[in-house]
């Protein structure tokens, strides 16, 4: 039977990895497969390789036919890795040195966030307060916020305030248009009384 070294893919959605075996040419990709000689994790920075250069000389020497990625990665491995692809295992002091710093520059972002949207926070209701100034109807006194007030309570004032001024304006309006025929008239009878004693005199 022919036989093939090559990938067989391993772990979550988006997030593979994966086992370097000896399978044969007709299994499929996940399927049945003789042995494993390593695996290699592609999502690791950087790439992770594990490969036992040994036992891929005995296949090879068998007759086992590498996949071109297989053959990639066995020819990386003899190198000693490149700048992608690290061979060997990960070093455990090393790996928990890496998580210390991954962890310690989260929290110092998340800390950094926190303040930024503290001080938008504060900042936000001091401009509310100095661009709005509500005032008192008909007097044109401006009028002190309530301690505490909610922005939509503000606004509602404003509103209510706008409204009062325009009443006011309503209604001297409406107070002068009825004064002036009163005046009209009143300067009629005494247009009317002057002729009259002209005619006299």
């Amino acid at each position: 039977m022919p036989v093939r070294i090559r990938l067989r893919r391993m772990g979550r959605k988006k997030t593979p990895h994966y086992r370097i075996v000896v399978a044969d040419s007709t299994s499929p990709r996940d399927g049945r497969f003789v042995e494993t000689l390593g695996h290699y994790k592609p999502l690791s920075d950087p790439a992770r390789l594990v490969i036992d250069i040994e036992r891929v000389d005995h296949w090879l020497n068998q007759g086992a036919d590498p996949s071109r990625t297989v053959r990639s990665l066995i020819s990386k491995a003899r190198r000693g890795g490149d700048a992608t692809v690290a061979v060997g295992e990960e070093d455990l002091e090393e790996r928990q040195a890496k998580r210390a710093e991954e962890l310690a520059a989260r929290r110092a972002r998340e800390q950094r966030a926190a303040a930024a949207a503290a001080a938008g926070a504060q900042a936000s209701p001091e401009a509310a307060t100095e661009t709005v100034v509500p005032q008192e109807p008909g007097t044109g006194e401006a009028v002190e916020p309530e301690a505490g007030a909610s922005p939509a309570a503000e606004a509602r004032a404003e509103a209510e305030a706008a409204e009062a001024t325009v009443g006011d304006v309503e209604e001297a309006v409406v107070a002068e248009s009825q004064s002036e025929p009163a005046a009209d008239a009143g300067a009629d009878a005494e247009a009317g009384e002057a002729e009259g004693e002209e005619k006299s005199g």
